[in-house]
């Protein structure tokens, strides 16, 4: 059986997590509460944002930047994007 939530992002009834991501109360919330889809998403955004920002992983001001940015994706808030990042064309 699937989870599903009502996702924050999309504000609509959709598939959730297989598990929380990570643990304590802010990872329950994100399974509670973000689809799967809407994860999948944040997190090939962040990949973008760590490697076209240069940011080092150990440093904790580039970790907060990024749980900002996090919060501000999965509430639909306007969030960072990758300098100079032009997405690839559908066509």
């Amino acid at each position: 059986m699937t989870h599903s939530v009502f996702c924050k992002k999309y504000q609509q009834q959709m598939e959730g997590l297989g598990r929380p991501p990570y643990p304590g109360p802010k990872g329950q919330d994100i399974y509670d509460n973000i689809s799967k889809q809407a994860w999948q998403e944040w997190q090939a955004h962040q990949t973008l944002l760590i490697n076209e920002r240069s940011l080092n992983m150990t440093d904790p001001s580039a970790r907060q930047f990024l749980q900002e940015q996090m919060e501000k994706f999965i509430s639909g808030e306007d969030y960072a994007k990758a300098d100079g990042y032009v997405p690839p064309s559908g066509a």
